[in-house]
C-alpha cells in the first residue's frame, strides 16, 4: 500500500494532478469572440477605407460626410435617441415609484410582467401601436363610427412623434428594471423617519429616494440611449416619412443603393457613437461610485 502511494504521489488509485496554464482557458472564448464579432467588425472597418474605385484611404468618409442625407440621419438619430431616453427616464421613474411604494392589488404581477416585456421584439410594440392609433386602427375607427367623419384625428405614427412614442413605450421597462432593483434595497425606515419629521412625498422623493436611484437611472438611461441609437425595427415599421436614422441609412445604402462602402462608413460612425456613449457612461458611474464611497 505504501509503495503504491509513493509511486502515484497520493492514495492508491488517485490520478496525478495536471496543471493547465491559465491562458489556455482564455483561448476558447477569445477565439469565439474574434470569429463572431471582431472579424466581421474588422471587415466593416476595412471596407470603409477601401472605396470601389480602388486603393485605400478615407475618401469614402469625405464623400459620405458631405451628403445632406447623412447629416440629416445623424441629427435625427441623436434627437430621437435623446428624446426617447428622456421620456423613458421620466416615465420609468414615475411608474417604478408607483409599483415599489404604492400598494395596490396586482403590484407583484406587474413587476413580473416587466421582466416578460423585456423579451418582446421592438417591432411587436410598433405593430400594437399601429393597431390602436394607425389610420385604420381602433381609435380612428371609434372616432369615425361615432362622428361619421371620413378619417380619424390620429395620424402621428408616421411622424417623428410616432417614433418617439413607440421607442418610449418599448424602452421604458429597461429603465424600470434597475430602478425596481434599487428601490427593493432601500430601507423603508428612512422613508418613515423622513415622513415623521414632516417631509411630504415630493421632498422624500427628491431628497431620499432620488439620490439612491441615481446609479440605476444612469445605468438604465445609458442602456436605453445606446439601444435607441442603434434601433432599426421601430423606425422601419412605423414607416415615418422623412425620418431616416443611421441604421436605416445603412440599410438603404447597402440593400437599396448597393453602396457597400458608404454603408460601412455610416456603420463605423454609428459604432463610434455607441462606444463614445459607453465610455461616457463608465466615466460617470465611476465618479458617482467615488462620490458615494466618500459620503459613506
Amino acid at each position: 500500500m505504501a509503495s503504491t502511494e509513493a509511486l502515484s504521489g497520493g492514495p492508491a488509485g488517485a490520478l496525478p494532478r495536471v496543471r493547465v496554464p491559465a491562458w489556455t482557458l482564455v483561448l476558447p472564448p477569445v477565439a469565439a469572440l474574434g470569429l463572431v464579432f471582431l472579424h466581421p467588425l474588422a471587415l466593416v472597418l476595412w471596407q470603409s477605407v477601401s472605396p470601389e474605385s480602388g486603393g485605400h484611404g478615407f475618401s469614402a468618409y469625405a464623400d459620405v460626410f458631405a451628403q445632406a442625407a447623412f447629416r440629416d440621419a445623424l441629427l435625427n438619430t441623436v434627437l430621437i435617441a435623446a428624446g426617447s431616453t428622456a421620456g423613458s427616464l421620466v416615465l420609468g421613474f414615475a411608474l417604478a415609484l408607483v409599483i415599489a411604494f404604492v400598494p395596490f392589488p396586482g403590484g407583484k404581477a406587474v413587476g413580473r410582467f416587466i421582466d416578460v416585456f423585456l423579451s418582446f421584439p421592438s417591432f411587436l410594440i410598433t405593430l400594437a401601436l399601429l393597431f390602436v392609433y394607425g389610420s385604420a386602427g381602433m381609435a380612428n375607427g371609434m372616432w369615425t363610427g361615432v362622428t361619421g367623419a371620413a378619417t380619424g384625428p390620429f395620424d402621428f405614427l408616421h411622424t417623428p412623434w410616432g417614433v418617439l412614442l413607440a421607442e418610449i413605450t418599448y424602452f421604458t421597462p429597461f429603465v424600470m428594471r434597475p430602478l425596481l432593483g434599487a428601490f427593493s434595497q432601500l430601507e423603508t425606515a428612512q422613508l418613515d423617519v423622513a415622513a415623521s419629521l414632516g417631509a411630504g412625498a415630493p421632498r422624500i422623493i427628491r431628497q431620499v429616494i432620488l439620490p439612491e436611484a441615481l446609479p440605476a437611472l444612469a445605468a438604465g438611461g445609458s442602456l436605453v440611449l445606446v439601444m435607441c441609437l442603434n434601433e432599426f425595427g421601430i423606425v422601419l415599421f412605423t414607416g415615418a416619412k422623412g425620418v431616416t436614422t443611421l441604421p436605416v441609412l445603412v440599410y438603404g445604402k447597402a440593400i437599396l443603393d448597393g453602396d457597400y462602402t458608404g454603408a460601412c462608413v455610416v456603420a463605423v460612425v454609428n459604432i463610434a457613437l455607441s462606444l463614445a456613449l459607453y465610455g461616457l457612461y463608465r466615466m460617470l458611474t465611476t465618479r458617482m461610485d467615488g462620490v458615494r464611497r466618500a459620503r459613506a
